[in-house]
């Protein structure tokens, strides 16, 4: 399948329903693909892996809720690039069905992502949350079978989607509720070196060896090299075995990147770029 966005059949992966964050996220930075809904992150790897889709969009973070639960798992395993990211602005709004007023309403349902970036406004409120697969997933069950005394947390166009009736607008606890996205492909597209700030994201596993994590990030030290993200994840359930995900602002063929990351493998059983592109104009 070609990977021309202006070709009509070119799909963009994302987890959710239609009128998730993530199809907002796929329609506002990649307009020229058509979103394709997929039931979990694993499908959405595999519709770009099968070539029924020629990119995903795939949250990674949130400012205010954190990591998103599983993608540091997966993305290692899904044989994908990281070819872009994308920060999206996150927008929340409580919606029932037509005719139901707020003083009705007794149950809040959305993603865990979501109702963790609501909690000053449900306990405000006096609201009891419920957790639903997803944003739009929630929306689209209380249009259709949903009862007077329960709310959605989700997206405008999901209102728009499922006939919903927003009662309250941007109930976010604060106004820099941002989501990261990465955009991923089936091949490297790689950023050039001179083609302005570059982030490099990978995955790596250090020796069990004394202050072995210490030894393997002090290259990056030594070389001037800024790490914008460090996450550690245990590896097949063993509390023995831990991964770890970093960014780095960087190219690997720049010196001090390419020193740090050689410096890293010394100390590493286990190193593996996951991409390398540029860094989103509002990544500060």
């Amino acid at each position: 399948m070609t990977d021309d966005p202006n070709n009509s059949k070119a799909r963009i992966a994302f987890q959710g329903e239609p009128g998730a964050f993530s199809e907002v996220a796929c329609r506002r930075f990649a307009p020229g693909y058509e979103p394709l809904a997929c039931a979990t992150f694993e499908d959405a790897f595999e519709a770009v892996t099968s070539g029924a889709a020629v990119r995903a969009m795939l949250p990674i973070e949130n400012s205010l809720a954190g990591r998103v639960a599983d993608i540091h798992h997966l993305l290692p395993q899904a044989g994908l690039h990281i070819v872009a990211e994308f920060f999206l602005p996150i927008e929340h709004h409580l919606m029932v069905r037509p005719g139901v007023a707020l003083e009705d309403v007794k149950i809040v349902r959305s993603h865990a992502m979501a109702l963790g970036q609501v909690r000053g406004f449900l306990r405000s409120q006096g609201l009891k949350a419920e957790m639903a697969g997803d944003t739009a997933g929630a929306a689209k069950r209380l249009a259709e079978a949903g009862g007077d005394d329960e709310g959605v947390i989700a997206s405008e166009i999901a209102a728009e989607i499922y006939g919903l009736t927003i009662l309250k607008r941007n109930i976010e606890d604060a106004g820099h509720n941002t989501t990261r996205f990465l955009e991923m492909a089936a091949e490297p597209d790689d950023a050039d070196a001179d083609s302005g700030p570059v982030v490099t994201s990978f995955v790596f596993q250090v020796r069990n060896i004394p202050a072995a994590l210490y030894k393997a990030l002090g290259g990056f030290a030594t070389n001037g090299v800024n790490m914008t993200k460090l996450e550690s994840y245990q590896l097949d359930g063993a509390f023995t075995a831990t991964m770890f995900y970093a960014d780095v602002e960087g190219h690997p063929s720049h010196t001090s990147v390419r020193l740090a990351l050689e410096e890293l493998g010394f100390f590493s059983t286990s190193l593996k770029i996951l991409g390398v592109y540029p860094a989103a104009p509002n990544r500060r």
